[in-house]
């Protein structure tokens, strides 16, 4: 058997680690050529020096003495900053780039790969939040394959598989609730950070849980469908389903339902985009349908939990709206865990970042660079603007 050549950006966050746990329960399947860290430098000396890639990338620069003592003596290249993103992604020999980054920081690195001809096993949803429209351009221009790794969207993935000829006629994202299903506005606005960290399903880094207790991970979701599996807004509904077992739907034109089920867990999917379009057998645990005597669905609360709505509004705008929004949502998410803002500010914020940078309809990357940046110092600024009213 061939071993698959990996790059994974991100090796040090939840879907990292996860990929890892993969990649180490089928060593004669792949082999990682390189693993790239933020700021866990610590971390990422133990991975290199398990997996022993070619090289690895620390894109925190005060970083790179320490990484780069540490595997003195290895034959691993040590590069630092994000730019070496950018050129890791397209070594010789690659077959396959895991996206695992948090937020924006994704994109460019995502986009050179796909220059490249590398697949793309994407779990950085914000790169089609913002620039869907230019990556997959990219993808259908350089023939590779973009496989989904966020639970939902490889569900519906897999539901679609043999479906080529069929027409979607709507996907339905299910989305858990998050530690806040049921309260209303007069609870919320007193949360902490630590509250909206338990989440009561998934293990996941703390910016994505505490966008599920927001619903705006759901949101970034909705538009990250519309590119994948090419929707419209109107074809993409959310439901909450409270035991996260059905993990997406997809509805065709005849009325017919399919559902992908199975455990909460995020290494099902990973594992699915690392040997697609194979199915490799594994001991992770098994769904129990005694575990779930019922299962139900509900709609989402749209007027407590505006970050959905305010996401589908991005995604009705389109252009760089959704990129202004991306953006707005990074830095209050930011300050929330600092206790910089409220909970319920978050999305004031948001709306108001939305309302205030000028709409660009076809925007280059140039423009969704620069509306990143602005968008953000406007979200910052907002933020301190409204420090005096958190309770």
């Amino acid at each position: 058997m061939i071993k698959r050549k990996i790059v994974l950006l991100g090796a040090t966050g939840s879907i990292g680690t996860q990929a890892l746990e993969v990649v180490r329960a089928h060593p004669n399947r792949f082999e990682m050529q390189v693993l790239t860290a933020a700021t866990n430098a610590e971390l990422l000396i133990q991975q290199a020096l398990e997996f022993r890639p070619q090289a690895v990338v620390i894109t925190d620069e005060g970083k790179y003495a320490e990484v780069k003592a540490a595997l003195t003596g290895t034959s691993i290249e040590v590069l630092a900053g994000s730019a070496a993103l950018e050129e890791v992604v397209q070594y010789d020999g690659v077959g396959l780039v895991i996206s695992a980054l948090v937020g924006s920081a994704g994109l460019r690195p995502t986009i050179a790969a796909i220059k490249a001809g590398k697949d793309i096993a994407l779990a950085n949803k914000e790169t089609l939040v913002v620039g869907g429209q230019l990556v997959m351009e990219l993808v259908s221009k350089h023939g590779v394959n973009l496989l989904p790794v966020d639970s939902e969207h490889s569900a519906i993935f897999q539901c679609l598989v043999g479906e080529s000829n069929n027409p979607i006629e709507r996907v339905y994202l299910t989305a858990s609730g998050g530690p806040f299903r049921g309260k209303d506005r007069a609870y919320l606005a007193s949360v902490s950070h630590e509250q909206a960290l338990c989440h009561p399903n998934w293990v996941m880094g703390a910016k994505i849980t505490i966008d599920s207790a927001t619903l705006m991970n759901k949101g970034l979701e909705v538009i990250e469908a519309k590119w994948l599996f090419g929707l419209e807004a109107r074809q993409i509904d959310v439901v909450v389903h409270p035991q996260s077992a059905v993990h997406s739907l997809v509805q065709f034109e005849d009325g017919s339902i399919k559902a992908q089920l199975g455990p909460a867990d995020m290494r099902l999917p990973i594992q699915y985009a690392l040997t697609y379009p194979n199915r490799v057998g594994n001991n992770f645990k098994r769904f129990n349908f005694a575990d779930f005597p019922s299962l139900t669905f509900e709609q989402p609360d749209t007027d407590t939990f505006r970050n959905l709505a305010l996401a589908y509004r991005a995604l009705e705008l389109g252009g760089n709206v959704p990129c202004i929004l991306n953006a707005a949502n990074e830095e209050v998410v930011a300050a929330f865990l600092k206790g910089g803002v409220g909970f319920l500010q978050m999305s004031d914020i948001i709306e108001e970042t939305m309302a205030t940078v000028g709409h660009i309809a076809k925007p280059s990357l140039d423009d969704y660079l620069r509306t990143d940046r602005e968008s953000r110092a406007i979200a910052k600024a907002l933020v301190i603007k409204n420090k005096t009213y958190i309770i």
